[in-house]
């Protein structure tokens, strides 16, 4: 039986809207601890906004703009964290598709990545407990002197690690941060239409291919590829 190949030796994913929805849960996290402060709360919507750059980052957009000095940051990043700890396993959930796309990844033999800006703990924490069926080469988070996407250090150097070439990744992904980071980096970018942004965004950002659910992703791996990088 002839063994089905694709162009690609890897994929690249991003965890938040991409592999696992986790809106609800980080909206209630951040909503309790801007109660607390007696800031105003924002709506779940809203939320597909301020996440995806990393925790302080959103913490800087949630908070009114006379209140974004490093103390106070600090201070709700903190609280945040632990509200989050205690919340995240409430609604978090694999998005529908995703463990049919993994295991079809599996059988094709190509490698698994997972980069994030959520922090490295959270990251690992989650793909332990929502995704134990599948092994991935490498799971990183945000951590230490890490440079958050859309800073395409991280991703390089993931590749390097794998002796794999950057442009031989797909990198899945569903904000314009992922597709910066996929073009900055060689990779093959494509925008995930079930996460938090629209087509528009990303396209504008970088992507080459958009996916309407995750079984599109798998008709990308499985096509052929022409001298000049596109996938025919």
């Amino acid at each position: 039986m002839k063994t089905e190949q694709s162009k690609f030796k890897a994929v690249m994913f991003d965890l938040d809207g991409t592999l696992l929805d986790t809106l609800t849960d980080i909206a209630d996290s951040v909503n309790v601890v801007l109660a607390r402060f007696d800031f105003p709360t924002h709506s779940l919507p809203a939320y597909r906004y301020f996440v995806g750059d990393g925790q302080k980052t959103l913490v800087r957009r949630i908070l009114p703009a006379e209140h974004r000095d490093e103390v106070t940051v600090s201070k709700c990043c903190e609280a945040i964290t632990n509200e989050y700890h205690r919340r995240w396993p409430d609604n978090t959930r694999v998005y529908d598709g995703i463990p049919e796309l993994l295991t079809a990844i599996d059988e094709l033999g190509l490698g698994k990545v997972i980069l994030s800006n959520k922090p490295h703990g959270f990251t690992r924490g989650m793909v332990e407990r929502l995704l134990p069926n599948w092994s991935f080469d490498v799971v990183q988070g945000l951590a230490g002197s890490m440079r958050p996407k859309p800073d395409p250090t991280s991703a390089m150097k993931i590749a390097a690690r794998l002796n794999i070439a950057p442009m031989d990744f797909l990198y899945l992904g569903d904000t314009s941060t992922d597709m910066q980071t996929a073009t900055a980096a060689g990779m093959y970018a494509v925008g995930a239409l079930w996460g938090f942004r629209t087509a528009d965004e990303l396209l504008t950002s970088g992507a080459k291919a958009l996916a309407k659910e995750p079984g599109d992703v798998l008709a990308i791996l499985r096509q052929k590829a022409g001298r000049n990088g596109n996938v025919d």
